[in-house]
């Protein structure tokens, strides 16, 4: 388990490897979301 954590982590920090890249996969992240959620709330 450490080491899957452990690897994860390194792609993470190989993907952004800039602030300005990190904060543009946070708000992909977060537009995934919110598309998911209101994709679940149309089939309500």
């Amino acid at each position: 388990m450490y080491r899957v954590l452990m690897l994860l982590s390194l792609l993470g920090l190989v993907a952004c490897n800039t602030i300005n890249g990190i904060g543009q996969d946070i708000s992909k992240g977060g537009e995934k979301v919110q598309q998911a959620a209101t994709s679940v709330q149309k089939k309500l």
